[in-house]
């Protein structure tokens, strides 16, 4: 059974937020081949919302929820492989667009992704850009 929770940083206990680093560093870094300082800094902001997907005592997925000024932005949007195909990934970007309903909401998009967010929402927001040459398309959720 899967439960969402949302939390600051200081509400994170520390084994979830080691087991939520692990798997950025999994599925961005190793399984993506992107080498990135994934811990830059924004998940210790006071503002930073983290979405912790559990499964049981297991992490299935998170995703982070940054205050860029004029809008909220989320990010680092990732299920477990072993929790994938089983329509996850909608929970934890449901949760995230239902815990900032004050302003817009930003995200830049893997492209292959980007009808994924469309289903919340979202919509083409700028050009196409390659990042760790992945093509991303920025997008945004008007409020």
């Amino acid at each position: 059974m899967t439960d969402v929770a949302i939390s600051s940083f200081d509400d994170l206990p520390p084994k979830t937020a080691y087991a939520l680093w692990q798997l950025r560093q999994e599925v961005f870094i190793v399984e993506q081949d992107c080498p990135y300082l994934d811990l830059d800094g924004r998940d210790l902001e006071p503002s930073t919302l983290h979405v912790v997907l559990s499964d049981g005592d297991q992490l299935a997925g998170t995703a982070r929820i940054l205050d860029d000024g004029d809008a909220w932005r989320i990010g680092r949007v990732v299920l477990a492989p072993s929790h994938r195909g089983q329509g996850l990934a909608d929970v934890i970007m449901q949760a995230a667009v239902e815990a900032v309903t004050d302003r817009d909401i930003v995200l830049d998009a893997q492209t292959p992704l980007a009808g994924w967010y469309a289903k919340f929402g979202f919509a083409k927001d700028g050009e196409e850009f390659l990042e760790d040459d992945i093509p991303h398309t920025p997008m945004r959720l008007t409020r």
